[in-house]
């Protein structure tokens, strides 16, 4: 069991500051206390500390928490990338060779002469 597991953020020492500013929100005075006492015995960060002192004195001061998921996703973020494409060879068009003096029948294009 690692000093981890009982914080109340899963994956709390691998956050990104904004992560970490848009889920601590989620928390409750006892949670962002744990948060800070943890920070302050290993990694002992400064803006880290800041996000999560402001946070603290905004909730003794009477904010509540977001009731928001503590790991869902930042917003502005990029969503995961797709595991692959939807195209198959059921769905795909059909294969395209252009000819090797461009097209015919563009008005526009240059045409060999001699």
């Amino acid at each position: 069991m690692s000093a981890t597991d009982n914080l109340p953020l899963p994956d709390y020492d691998h956050l990104t500051l904004p992560e970490l500013t848009s889920r601590v929100r989620t928390l409750d005075a006892d949670g962002v206390e744990a948060l800070v006492e943890h920070e302050r015995r290993h990694g002992d960060r400064l803006p880290v500390l800041q996000v999560l002192q402001e946070r603290l004195g905004q909730l003794r001061e009477g904010a509540q928490p977001s009731g928001g998921a503590s790991d869902a996703p930042v917003p502005g973020r990029p969503p995961a990338p797709d595991t692959g494409s939807p195209v198959s060879q059921a769905t795909s068009g059909p294969p395209m060779n252009p000819p090797s003096h461009g097209d015919p029948t563009n008005p526009t294009q240059p045409r060999p002469t001699g």
